[in-house]
Formats: structure tokens, sequence, C-alpha cells
């Protein structure tokens, strides 16, 4: 099973029980049933919004090869001008 169909089973799931507990086909106190259960869709939307929110912050916030990374441009930088030097083509100098 690959991982997209795997995350449509468990959505397709996920689906068929809130709408099973939404059309009262699951049984639940009142209470529960009127105040929590129509709410659930937004709640979980907002909730996957954070973590998204999390995952990126923490992405930007251990974001640590910057220093690696501009070592490899510069040395593609200069690579290119070389390469362009010998086709005859003026680059310029920093």
């Amino acid at each position: 099973m690959t991982r997209a169909q795997q995350t449509i089973s468990i959505a397709m799931l996920l689906t068929s029980i809130y709408l099973a507990v939404f059309m009262e086909v699951i049984p639940f106190p009142e209470k529960l049933q009127n105040e929590v259960v129509p709410v659930l869709p937004f709640w979980a939307l907002v909730s996957f919004g954070a973590y998204l929110l999390f995952k990126l912050g923490w992405g930007v916030f251990t974001f640590n090869d910057v220093p690696d990374a501009h070592k490899e441009l510069m040395q593609q930088i200069a690579e290119a001008r070389v390469d362009l030097k010998a086709q005859g083509v003026d680059v310029g100098e920093d």
C-alpha cells in the first residue's frame, strides 16, 4: 500500500466515523452530540493548520546548513566564471 493510498484510506475511515456520529447512527450523550460533534471538522482544520505552522517554524529554527550552502554556491560561481572566461565571455571581477 502506497503512502497516498494509506492516507486516503485513513481519511475515508475518519470521515465515515464522523458522519456516523453526526447523523446519530452512533449515539452519544445529547450535550456532546449537539455542542461538540458539529464543530469537529473546524477543530481538525485549525489543529492541522497549527501543526503545519509549527513544522514550518521548526524547520526555519533548525535550518543550519547555510555556511555549507554558501561555500558550495561560491565554488559553483567560481567554476562558472572560469568556464565563461574560457569561452571568451567578459564576466567582470568581484
